[in-house]
């Protein structure tokens, strides 16, 4: 399984690119591989708020339908149009072209996320 360095983690398999107090959001290899072939994203509203830990996403693969968990509170600023339109992008490009939307932080303390190596160790890497 891939996991990039830069990007912060979450231990329900979300990833995180912080550009200022921008947060961007996808799954992660991991949790691609796990799902299958994702077929459907419900991505959030722009402009609805999140709270860390709770669902805000599904996303539905030839196996199941599995939540998304917000890895950071804040207010979605952006969703991903082209991952709507072809949600296969989150098994062909977990952390380039398939991210989910973009989250303004409510607080730039990410210190509960995980680094890289981390996230490694937590998925047996």
């Amino acid at each position: 399984m891939s996991v990039h360095d830069g990007l912060l983690y979450s231990s329900d398999h979300e990833w995180v690119r912080v550009t200022g107090r921008i947060a961007r959001v996808g799954i992660t290899d991991f949790a691609q591989d796990a799902l299958g072939d994702v077929v459907y994203i419900e991505a959030p509203e722009v402009d609805r708020a999140v709270v860390m830990g709770e669902s805000f996403s599904e996303v539905e693969s030839t196996k199941s339908v599995s939540d998304i968990y917000a890895p950071v509170s804040g207010t979605v600023v952006s969703i991903n149009d082209e991952l709507i339109a072809d949600p296969s992008l989150i098994n062909t490009e977990p952390y380039g072209r398939g991210w989910i939307c973009e989250i303004r932080m409510d607080s730039d303390d990410v210190s509960h996320l995980l680094a890289a190596a981390a996230y490694s160790q937590l998925i047996g890497g």
